[in-house]
């Protein structure tokens, strides 16, 4: 019996403890696959990047794949599904040439900020009714990101725009995801890869670098690592409830300080910190909001 399938005959209160574990334990690997993806597009292009960490994820998910192939073969709207490959590929983009300009801690700072766009979006693109409550925790999250984001002449940058880029893509990826929920993770998983894989393939004859041996093992450890990632929380999720292990997500920043600092010698500013911390504050309540009206989980895994 694996060791997926033996933490599901957990009992209930086993299970949620088995759900946190899953989940910090995910965001640590995402964590730690930012950072060494930072660490790679200091020397290799973006576009290599994307490139050989999806053909390691790819490889590792082929067995997988190959077992669910006829789940490929009858897709959900499958323009809406391409849409969302595509928002996916770029944000994903948007995340690493962003860490090439800025500390990893501000980057993940306007990512955290995504729970919020979701929340707003839902209102304005899908017509929910959200509340005063949650429009005041959204202004908020707003004034957070402004914060972190430091807006004035001198300091608004594009790679900052990149960043906050990405993160709204990211967000309305999420608004599809949640219309694509009947498409089984292994499909949502692997097209996602493959999305990446493609425009990796488009973006890195330009100012390809030969990469080492040593470096093609860093490749494919940040595809095995995001794979793990992304298996352990789809796990957690399944174990526990999303109002128990979701708020766990929010230590990403702490990771991100950590190996910012000790990595690449970033020290987070007072700006930076402040905003992530209102933007964390604005998340949760809106997350604890949704869960207390019954909505849809306005969060969601981090990108893959």
């Amino acid at each position: 019996m694996g060791l997926f399938a033996k933490l599901s005959t957990y009992d209930e209160r086993s299970a949620r403890l088995a759900g946190i574990g899953l989940m910090l334990l995910s965001i640590f690997m995402f964590s730690f696959g930012d950072a060494m993806g930072k660490f790679i597009v200091a020397t290799y292009s973006v576009g290599q990047l994307l490139l050989l960490r999806a053909c390691a994820a790819l490889l590792v998910l082929l067995p997988m794949i190959w077992k669910q192939r006829a789940e490929f073969t009858r897709l959900e709207r499958p323009w809406l599904q391409l849409l969302r490959v595509t928002l996916s590929t770029l944000e994903v983009a948007a995340f690493f040439l962003a860490t090439v300009y800025l500390p990893l801690a501000d980057v993940i700072t306007y990512y955290l900020a995504c729970p919020i766009f979701v929340t707003a979006l839902s209102g304005i693109v899908l017509g929910e009714r959200i509340g005063w409550r949650r429009w005041t925790a959204i202004l908020i999250g707003f004034c957070g990101v402004l914060i972190a984001l430091r807006p004035s002449a001198q300091t608004v940058s594009w790679p900052a725009m990149i960043a906050l880029g990405g993160s709204t893509s990211f967000a309305v990826l999420m608004l599809i995801t949640r219309s694509l929920r009947a498409t089984p993770d292994i499909v949502l998983a692997s097209s996602q890869f493959a999305g990446t894989f493609l425009l990796g393939a488009i973006m890195s004859p330009f100012g390809w670098v030969t990469p080492s041996a040593g470096s093609l093992g860093l490749f494919a450890a940040a595809g095995i690592i995001s794979v793990a990632a992304l298996l352990c929380v789809n796990r957690s999720l399944k174990l526990a409830p999303a109002s128990v292990v979701v708020p766990y997500q929010y230590s990403m920043i702490v990771w991100a300080v950590i190996f910012g600092f000790v990595v690449f010698g970033d020290v987070p500013s007072v700006a930076t910190i402040v905003g992530a911390a209102i933007i964390i504050g604005a998340g949760l309540y809106i997350f604890l909001r949704e869960q207390k009206l019954g909505r849809e989980d306005p969060m969601a895994s981090p990108p893959v």
